[in-house]
């Protein structure tokens, strides 16, 4: 599995993307990825059962982890700090891919928990989970588009809430453009990713997320599994 970086700048909208491919698990093991999401902390240091899995891990960031399945004491503590901000234990199951976003700002600081099992679906399909991880942001609605179509009347995904996370949705792997605005109102884009690519036979969670510091412009990354 490999994770690579993309950013890209739209106007006054910015869209992160990070992407990363895997294939396959043992029949004991499973993923998890940690986000930190929260936009006003400092960076953290993610301790996975005993040990510093990650550490001095800045907003936007991410680390992956392969582990033993079973549940497993998931830490979060500014860096170098040995106090816990974030203290849970996820039940890590066989076959799945876990990821834990600490989201919202540093007083209320909290995990968010998107669970998908640890396999593509198919061929020319692509997996798409949206997530609302803007703590400035009310409900929003979401539309996912081809690249060059025009907004439509009725959102992919209607008045989503603060750490709220769509159903899976399976489309066949090509462009794609997701635009974001706030609920029942189609004329305020807060994000528009332009043009975007969803790879054959891969899973992505796409969060929305405040600036570094907090509040407009909006951000959107992409995590992208690839099998």
């Amino acid at each position: 599995m490999k994770n690579s970086p993309l950013f890209l700048t739209l106007g006054v909208t910015a869209l992160s993307l990070f992407g990363c491919g895997g294939s396959g698990h043992s029949v004991t093991e499973t993923k998890l990825r940690v986000v930190h999401a929260s936009p006003n902390a400092p960076n953290v240091d993610v301790v996975v059962g005993s040990a510093v899995a990650f550490s001095n891990v800045p907003y936007f960031s991410e680390g992956l982890r392969t582990l033993p399945a079973g549940t497993t004491q998931v830490r979060v503590r500014a860096t170098g700090s040995t106090t816990d901000v974030i203290n849970a234990s996820p039940i890590l199951a066989i076959g799945n891919y876990t990821t834990i976003l600490a989201v919202n700002n540093l007083a209320q600081i909290e995990p968010l928990v998107v669970t998908e099992p640890d396999l593509g679906p198919g061929i020319g399909q692509a997996r798409v989970r949206l997530v609302h991880a803007s703590p400035s942001t009310g409900n929003v609605d979401i539309y996912v588009t081809a690249p060059t179509a025009t907004l439509p009347a009725t959102p992919t995904v209607a008045n989503v809430p603060f750490k709220g996370v769509s159903a899976a949705l399976t489309v066949a792997a090509g462009n794609y453009r997701v635009r974001i605005t706030p609920a029942g109102t189609p004329g305020t884009i807060a994000i528009d990713t332009g043009s975007i690519a969803l790879p054959s036979n891969s899973v992505t969670i796409a969060a929305a997320l405040d600036k570094a510091s907090g509040g407009s412009p909006l951000t959107a990354r992409l995590y992208t599994t690839s099998y």
